[in-house]
């Protein structure tokens, strides 16, 4: 999908500011904006559905904080497949019912840990989003403090043979 837009020549237009988006639409300070794809699914749809709307070629799942480390931060580090997995397949539903080419890249955000020298850098495991089983069409791993923290998705989706992002 991904690439077929890209064959178009245009100028492709992504989404953004979903976190900003969800606050507005109830999501209160401190509460896991990943595990919303599970309890309120249809405001997820719905917001997805407004990119499109607004003209959205790319649109990014909400699992911005969907690694371990963040997630733990809410008692859901062992949910990390899985809220990957249903907020990859909430974005494609979106994009299914645009009616055009919508291509949906899994948004792979920081850990959340500060880097030397101000704090040490942890080793984590792979991150357990799996493009190819959430049939997203591309990595996105947008607004990062320096290039450390988006290595490791990056590879990831390398040695997936899927196209990646970084901002």
């Amino acid at each position: 999908m991904f690439e077929s837009l890209l064959a178009t020549g245009r100028p492709l237009l992504a989404d953004g500011a979903t976190g900003t988006n969800l606050f507005a639409m109830g999501l209160a300070s401190g509460e896991s904006p990943e595990l919303w794809s599970e309890t309120h699914r249809d405001k997820i749809l719905s917001l997805h559905r407004s990119f499109v709307d607004a003209g959205a070629d790319i649109i990014l799942t909400n699992s911005f904080g969907g690694n371990r480390r963040r997630l733990a931060l809410h008692g859901l580090d062992g949910r990390v497949g899985e809220l990957n997995r249903r907020a990859a397949e909430i974005a494609r539903e979106a994009a299914d019912r645009a009616g055009r080419a919508v291509a949906v890249a899994g948004s792979v955000g920081p850990t959340g840990d500060l880097l030397a020298p101000l704090g040490r850098w942890a080793k984590t495991r792979r991150p357990k989003f799996s493009p190819s089983k959430s049939r997203a069409s591309k990595l996105a791993a947008p607004t990062s403090s320096g290039s450390k923290p988006c290595r490791r998705p990056m590879r990831c989706a390398r040695r997936r043979r899927r196209p990646q992002r970084s901002t």
